[in-house]
């Protein structure tokens, strides 16, 4: 990075308390968002490179205790590929975003309808009719402008897969039925990164990691989504399976996921939790 980038981030710096305890050298949301439109960059390049000058962002600094500074550098330099933007997709991508992944693509074709409000993080009763590509992306904005955040108003198929997964370290399964779980899936092992997936019916549902050539959850699931429409989308379970979904997708990135090769198995009604080796 040129001197004048880290000569701009050092000016700004200001000394704050630390959750760590003492204090250190912090980087405010606006000064980054200063930072980053004087120089043409993009907000995240600007807050990896404070934080590699040991200059935390503050927007980051509630992440410290259980993320180092070194995994958020590589968070904020990663690239991630989201298919799916409903129920799940929706509080994946809120929780991404406040976690600071560098670069998002979203990807979904539907549009809001009324039958989405009781979980769909992203919908409301003003977007009804509104595409789920386009509310992500107000979202995205709202929520963190320093995220490189692009969605795609499309239902992907076999042929627009492995271009839209194309260059990304991670790609996550949040697609609504299991139709094309499957398809995503080899994609993902075709152009070589983890797909972190997962589904639910019901008060049920799993989480799983599957890295490249690894057997997944698509492949023994079958197509069958009656299921799903038979015991519903109940919020409190989307959220759930969202939110592990997510810690699994920042942990993969930063190297420490435990769920590689498994499938984390949860009823959510008698409180059961069960890691099977897939």
């Amino acid at each position: 990075m040129p001197d004048s980038l880290q000569s701009a981030i050092r000016a700004v710096a200001v000394k704050q308390a630390l959750p760590t305890g003492g204090n250190g050298n912090c980087i405010s949301l606006s000064d980054v968002a200063e930072i980053a439109a004087r120089h043409h960059l993009s907000g995240h390049v600007v807050e990896a490179e404070a934080l590699k000058m040991g200059i935390h962002p503050l927007r980051y600094l509630r992440n410290m205790n259980d993320i180092s500074a070194a995994s958020q550098v590589q968070l904020l330099e990663s690239s991630v590929a989201q298919v799916g933007l409903g129920g799940l997709g929706g509080s994946l991508l809120e929780i991404l975003l406040r976690t600071g992944i560098g670069k998002i693509r979203g990807a979904d074709g539907d549009v809001f309808e009324e039958s989405n409000l009781n979980r769909q993080a992203l919908s409301s009763p003003d977007n009804i009719g509104i595409s789920k590509a386009h509310a992500a992306t107000e979202r995205a904005q709202t929520i963190n402008p320093s995220v490189d955040f692009a969605a795609q108003d499309t239902f992907l198929d076999d042929k627009s897969l492995p271009e839209f997964l194309h260059g990304c370290d991670i790609a996550i399964d949040a697609l609504g039925g299991l139709n094309m779980r499957r398809s995503l899936q080899h994609a993902a092992a075709n152009v070589g990164i983890p797909l972190v997936t997962g589904a639910l019916a019901g008060w049920t549902g799993y989480v799983g990691v599957v890295m490249p050539g690894q057997t997944g959850p698509a492949d023994i699931m079958g197509i069958n989504n009656a299921a799903e429409e038979a015991l519903g989308c109940p919020s409190a379970v989307v959220t759930c399976i969202a939110s592990i979904m997510a810690a699994e997708t920042i942990k993969t990135l930063t190297q420490a996921s435990s769920l590689k090769g498994k499938m984390l198995i949860i009823d959510l009604k008698s409180l059961s939790f069960e890691t099977v080796i897939i």
